[in-house]
Protein backbone atom coordinates (compact mmCIF):
# COMPACT_ATOMS: atom_id res chain seq x y z
CA UNK A 1 0.00 0.00 0.00
CA UNK A 2 0.90 3.24 -0.36
CA UNK A 3 1.07 5.62 2.69
CA UNK A 4 -0.78 8.81 2.52
CA UNK A 5 -0.33 11.10 5.48
CA UNK A 6 -2.22 14.17 4.03
CA UNK A 7 -4.80 14.82 1.62
CA UNK A 8 -4.86 18.22 -0.71
CA UNK A 9 -7.69 19.12 -2.91
CA UNK A 10 -6.14 21.54 -5.77
CA UNK A 11 -8.91 23.78 -6.34
CA UNK A 12 -7.89 25.02 -9.72
CA UNK A 13 -9.43 22.06 -12.62
CA UNK A 14 -7.05 20.71 -14.73
CA UNK A 15 -6.87 18.89 -18.07
CA UNK A 16 -7.02 15.41 -17.32
CA UNK A 17 -4.63 14.47 -20.78
CA UNK A 18 -2.02 16.00 -17.94
CA UNK A 19 0.24 13.24 -16.93
CA UNK A 20 2.10 12.94 -13.60
CA UNK A 21 5.13 15.17 -14.83
CA UNK A 22 2.35 18.30 -15.31
CA UNK A 23 0.54 17.70 -12.25
CA UNK A 24 3.43 17.45 -10.11
CA UNK A 25 4.77 20.87 -11.88
CA UNK A 26 1.04 22.32 -10.89
CA UNK A 27 1.76 20.83 -7.57
CA UNK A 28 5.55 22.31 -6.95
CA UNK A 29 4.16 25.92 -8.96
CA UNK A 30 1.11 26.87 -6.81
CA UNK A 31 2.49 24.93 -3.56
CA UNK A 32 6.29 25.39 -3.52
CA UNK A 33 6.90 21.67 -3.17
CA UNK A 34 5.76 18.45 -3.29
CA UNK A 35 5.93 16.76 0.17
CA UNK A 36 6.69 12.93 0.51
CA UNK A 37 3.90 10.86 1.40
CA UNK A 38 1.18 13.47 0.49
CA UNK A 39 -1.56 13.13 -1.63
CA UNK A 40 -2.88 15.72 -4.64
CA UNK A 41 -6.22 15.55 -5.92
CA UNK A 42 -7.44 16.99 -9.10
CA UNK A 43 -10.18 17.30 -10.91
CA UNK A 44 -11.50 18.71 -14.54
CA UNK A 45 -13.70 21.60 -15.65
CA UNK A 46 -17.01 19.15 -15.51
CA UNK A 47 -15.44 17.86 -12.13
CA UNK A 48 -16.72 14.44 -13.96
CA UNK A 49 -13.09 13.04 -13.79
CA UNK A 50 -10.12 12.71 -10.86
CA UNK A 51 -6.58 12.81 -10.92
CA UNK A 52 -4.60 11.62 -7.18
CA UNK A 53 -0.88 12.47 -7.68
CA UNK A 54 1.02 10.62 -4.49
CA UNK A 55 4.41 10.90 -3.71
CA UNK A 56 5.90 8.08 -1.71
CA UNK A 57 9.31 9.87 -1.25
CA UNK A 58 10.73 7.44 -4.17
CA UNK A 59 8.46 8.75 -7.01
CA UNK A 60 5.07 9.78 -8.24
CA UNK A 61 1.86 7.65 -8.16
CA UNK A 62 -1.15 8.95 -10.53
CA UNK A 63 -4.79 7.29 -10.36
CA UNK A 64 -7.88 8.59 -11.86
CA UNK A 65 -11.28 8.14 -11.61
CA UNK A 66 -14.15 8.64 -14.13
CA UNK A 67 -18.13 9.41 -13.58
CA UNK A 68 -19.60 7.71 -16.91
CA UNK A 69 -23.26 9.92 -15.08
CA UNK A 70 -23.16 13.08 -12.53
CA UNK A 71 -20.23 14.75 -11.05
CA UNK A 72 -18.47 14.90 -8.12
CA UNK A 73 -19.01 17.48 -5.76
CA UNK A 74 -16.10 19.91 -6.02
CA UNK A 75 -14.85 22.49 -3.73
CA UNK A 76 -15.67 25.77 -6.18
CA UNK A 77 -15.49 28.77 -3.58
CA UNK A 78 -15.47 32.09 -5.59
CA UNK A 79 -12.40 34.37 -4.60
CA UNK A 80 -10.91 31.68 -2.98
CA UNK A 81 -7.58 32.83 -2.14
CA UNK A 82 -6.26 29.32 -1.39
CA UNK A 83 -5.04 26.78 -4.26
CA UNK A 84 -5.58 23.51 -2.16
CA UNK A 85 -7.92 22.50 0.34
CA UNK A 86 -6.42 19.96 2.92
CA UNK A 87 -9.05 16.85 3.11
CA UNK A 88 -9.64 14.29 6.11
CA UNK A 89 -9.42 10.67 5.02
CA UNK A 90 -13.26 10.80 5.66
CA UNK A 91 -13.65 13.90 3.26
CA UNK A 92 -11.88 12.27 0.21
CA UNK A 93 -14.30 8.77 0.87
CA UNK A 94 -17.30 10.86 0.58
CA UNK A 95 -15.46 12.87 -2.02
CA UNK A 96 -14.79 9.99 -4.28
CA UNK A 97 -17.89 8.63 -3.94
CA UNK A 98 -19.92 11.47 -4.91
CA UNK A 99 -20.70 12.85 -1.36
CA UNK A 100 -21.33 16.21 -0.08
CA UNK A 101 -18.14 15.77 1.77
CA UNK A 102 -18.30 19.67 2.65
CA UNK A 103 -20.88 19.02 5.17
CA UNK A 104 -19.45 15.63 6.35
CA UNK A 105 -19.79 17.27 10.58
CA UNK A 106 -23.29 18.86 10.12
CA UNK A 107 -24.82 15.80 8.80
CA UNK A 108 -23.29 13.55 11.94
CA UNK A 109 -25.50 15.00 14.14
CA UNK A 110 -29.53 14.75 14.11
CA UNK A 111 -31.20 17.54 15.55
CA UNK A 112 -34.86 18.85 16.09
CA UNK A 113 -36.11 22.14 14.03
Amino acid sequence: MIRIDALWLCSQPQDMRAGADRLLSVVVNTLGEARAHHGYLFANARASRLKLLVHDGFGVWCATRRLHAGRFVWHREAGSASPALQLSAQQFEALTLGLPWQRLGELATIRRT
